[in-house]
């Protein structure tokens, strides 16, 4: 198992972009996909038409957010440990991702799928 760690900065927020993570209209918005987020601990989530889902392990609005997170095609009963942490900076939000135990032959394309699907279309939703 690996990791994948990510560091992206955006301009706005870090209530917005905390916000765009957790609620479901908009983060369906800026992923063009369905998702249906709970924003209470123990909570579940799906998104991309659920081919990602898990549980909501510890939320700190603006500052935190950490799940259980798998995706569709992963081996049986596998989560991973995704961690999003948000530090308001000079013009906006830098926001530091860890992605736990993700299974070895996935590594590279949920690398860039968190490029592709969330960090690039979630930077044109705030006017990048």
């Amino acid at each position: 198992m690996r990791i994948i760690k990510q560091t992206v900065f955006f301009k706005a927020q870090p209530e917005e972009v905390y916000e765009a993570l957790t609620d479901s209209k908009k983060h369906t918005k800026f992923s063009g996909s369905k998702a249906v987020v709970s924003k209470r601990i123990g909570g579940k989530f799906s998104a991309y038409d659920e081919y990602i889902e898990g549980t909501n392990l510890e939320l700190v609005p603006a500052k935190m957010i950490k799940q259980k997170w798998r995706g569709s095609d992963w081996p049986e009963d596998h989560y991973s440990i995704a961690t999003f942490e948000f530090k308001k900076v000079k013009e906006g939000t830098e926001l530091t991702f860890t992605q736990e135990d993700v299974p070895d032959d996935q590594v590279k394309s949920i690398s860039q799928g968190w490029i592709d699907y969330y960090w690039e279309p979630m930077k044109k939703t705030f006017g990048w």
